[in-house]
């Protein structure tokens, strides 16, 4: 078994922290579920401008809110308006790369959506694998 991307929100800012919440990062609903991130989800987060790298779970916050806020000890990792990656991912056989379709959001600095891309895994002529970016409109 193989862990490969899921689901990313890359480039998403930080909104918040806090300290003293149970530790998590609570995200927007209609985010998660646009790039299949579930409640309770572990996930993995690089911070673009510190580069402090962290795992923590998901918890939803208000639905239509943009939140992205980092809670517990993974608050102390991010400043507001911090551009981050969130990553789930999965545990897939080599034969089953090609069935995934991982979505990918970026995001305006307000946290509105920019782009919806997925990622495709394909076989060529030759059968080598291939990696495509595919841009969604």
């Amino acid at each position: 078994m193989r862990k490969v991307v899921a689901g990313k929100l890359h480039g998403i800012r930080v909104t918040g922290a806090d300290l003293d919440y149970h530790g998590s990062i609570t995200l927007d609903p209609d985010h998660c579920e646009a790039a299949g991130i579930l409640p309770m989800e572990f996930v993995d987060i690089w911070n673009k401008n510190s580069g402090a790298r962290i795992s923590t779970y998901v918890i939803y916050g208000e639905r239509g809110s943009q939140c992205c806020i980092l809670n517990g000890a993974a608050a102390r990792t991010c400043q507001k308006g911090d551009e981050i990656i969130i990553c789930n991912s999965v545990y897939v056989t080599e034969s089953e790369i090609e069935q995934i379709n991982p979505v990918i959001l970026t995001f305006h600095p307000d946290n509105s959506i920019d782009e919806r891309l997925s990622y495709d895994v394909s076989r060529d002529s030759q059968n080598r694998l291939s990696f495509n970016i595919i841009k969604h409109v």
